[in-house]
């Protein structure tokens, strides 16, 4: 199966769980790819579905994130995303009316992906690690660091 896109070392946000869910929406828009290639509607449609689904969820948790870091920029952030969801969802519309919407979809997606990673998401990153790291000395192996090993 041919990528559309490759993970590269310059998409990393260098925090674990937000890289793996990148990687994941990256597996999903090139899953998007292979599908096209063999004009399977059916399977086209769901993963179109999960791919939603699961960068919803991947929103809710960075937007968690950021709040938790006290990121200032946090409601354009969230704008971001709710502009990108409802684009998405303009697609998925023509999609289910039957029009062939994948190539501008895929389109779409590379590209947006790729810019919101690398900066708009990199905007809040130095931020995540220098609460993570405040807190880390604060609750030495205690509790409080347990959680914010799992959250970051």
């Amino acid at each position: 199966m041919s990528k559309l896109i490759k993970w590269s070392a310059d998409l990393n946000t260098n925090i674990h769980v937000i890289d793996e869910q990148h990687k994941k929406i990256v597996d999903y828009i090139n899953d998007i790819h292979h599908v096209q290639e063999t004009h399977d509607r059916n399977e086209l449609g769901e993963v179109i579905a999960e791919l939603v689904d699961y960068t919803i969820s991947h929103f809710a948790y960075e937007e968690a994130l950021m709040e938790k870091a006290g990121y200032p920029f946090i409601e354009p952030h969230k704008k971001v995303h709710q502009l990108f969801v409802g684009k998405v969802n303009t697609y998925v519309e023509r999609f289910e009316a039957g029009e062939d919407v994948t190539k501008e979809l895929l389109n779409m997606l590379q590209k947006w992906l790729i810019n919101h990673i690398k900066n708009e998401d990199g905007d809040y990153v130095d931020l995540v690690f220098a609460v993570q790291d405040k807190l880390h000395h604060a609750a030495k192996g205690g509790l409080l660091t347990r959680f914010m090993k799992a959250l970051f």
